[in-house]
């Protein structure tokens, strides 16, 4: 697969003094309607200390109710944990997991919030050189690690699919481990357009596959890269493949040469972060 003509490399932006950020999205999600939220209108709990914490300290979300078990209560106390004003309500364990689906671990602890914003792929790309493209990655562990990596090694946004992607609620939040506070996402329809919108904002798509014909670590990459990755098993789709400038491949040693997509998308991002000027 030979390398298309990289498009022009446009400056990266942060927010601009006095642009009301929580504003503009707010004002979005009123008129788009929320999407991924996992229950309608934002009628989700989130749960888990890391999940929950990030979600009150992010304020393009709108906290409704914080429930706690005593010990949480006592625990969230001796760290100075701050809930914005928000007043806990004292419950029980059980009480707590009955709110949630069977078998959540919610360590005493669970916010009912608003959904993310709205966002599409310009908004979600702004003031960052690095973003995760998934093609339809469904299972809400993974790509709650895969978020959680993402947040770790600098990548600040993520574009998936509206359908066979997972709502971003309780589960995903909880293996994103506050992750999915801290990079932004937007949920496109039509990911081939998508990734042709990177293309117009300076990124070149770097595919993830086994077949790939050279490895991450050997690539002369542009500043601004976006890393595609497949669903567990199936990979990159045809179209998907066909429109990444580059196809990519993970070094390995012996006969095993494929890992779990969480996994493969923690080491490729890693390589992207250690690359001077990353």
């Amino acid at each position: 697969m030979s390398r298309r003509k990289q498009p022009k490399q446009f400056q990266n932006r942060g927010p601009r003094d006095g642009d009301s950020r929580e504003g503009n999205f707010r004002h979005k999600q009123e008129k788009r309607g929320p999407r991924g939220s996992g229950a309608a209108h934002g009628d989700a709990y989130l749960y888990g200390f890391h999940a929950v914490l990030a979600a009150l300290a992010n304020p393009h979300r709108l906290a409704e109710r914080l429930l706690l078990t005593r010990n949480a209560e006592a625990e969230l106390a001796r760290e100075g944990a701050d809930f914005g004003g928000l007043r806990p309500e004292i419950r029980e364990a059980d009480e707590i997991a009955a709110l949630l689906p069977p078998g959540a671990v919610h360590q005493g602890i669970a916010l009912k919030t608003s959904p993310l914003p709205d966002l599409d792929v310009t908004e979600a790309c702004e003031g960052t050189n690095r973003v995760v493209v998934l093609d339809q990655v469904t299972d809400p562990h993974n790509f709650g690690a895969i978020l959680r990596s993402a947040a770790v090694f600098g990548a600040g946004a993520l574009v998936t699919t509206d359908r066979n992607s997972p709502p971003l609620g309780g589960a995903l939040a909880k293996a994103a481990s506050g992750g999915l506070e801290r990079v932004r996402i937007a949920k496109v329809t039509n990911l081939v357009r998508a990734i042709e919108e990177l293309k117009g904002l300076g990124f070149e798509v770097i595919g993830l596959d086994g077949e790939g014909e050279m490895s991450l670590p050997e690539m002369k990459l542009s500043p601004r890269v976006a890393l595609v990755l497949g669903a567990e098993g199936a990979g990159l789709r045809r179209l998907t493949r066909e429109h990444c400038d580059l196809l990519a491949r993970l070094p390995a040693a012996g006969e095993m040469k494929s890992l779990n997509v969480s996994n493969a998308a923690a080491v490729a991002l890693y390589e992207l972060f250690r690359r001077p000027g990353s």
